[in-house]
């Protein structure tokens, strides 16, 4: 049950730091200079999605690592910028930051030992 979720509230956030990169440097604060050049930062976000979504592992740990890159950008750009842009910056740090313990709650969860741990109670269980 906890795996579900947090796999569930992992694969929701990404697609969040997609739509939210998206329609940020696209819309809502676009840079003045090169108005579509940031929006490209949500392409990488898509490298990990179907590893998420189909439960891999191996993809939740180095993702837990990857999207760090988002939240340290957030909190560069809360930081640094204004208004609007500073707001969603803000968002993008409270979304990445979801996100990273989501997929690290996965991982660990997901750990060899614990799953074999679980085999070995239901075994007992039903021998009970």
């Amino acid at each position: 049950m906890k795996r579900a979720w947090a796999q569930w509230v992992a694969v929701v956030c990404v697609l969040l730091l997609i739509a939210l990169c998206l329609v940020w440097e696209l819309w809502l604060a676009p840079v003045p200079a090169g108005r579509a050049s940031l929006a490209w930062k949500a392409l990488p976000l898509l490298l990990p999605l179907r590893g998420l979504l189909h439960g891999r592992r191996y993809t939740y740990q180095w993702a837990s690592m990857f999207v760090l890159l988002w939240w340290t950008e957030g909190l560069t750009r809360a930081w640094s910028d204004q208004g609007i842009s500073q707001q969603l910056a803000v968002l993008e740090v409270i979304i990445s930051t979801v996100a990273f313990l989501a997929i690290s709650f996965y991982a660990k969860w997901t750990r060899p030992s614990v799953l074999e741990a679980e085999v070995e109670a239901a075994e007992k269980q039903k021998q009970a």
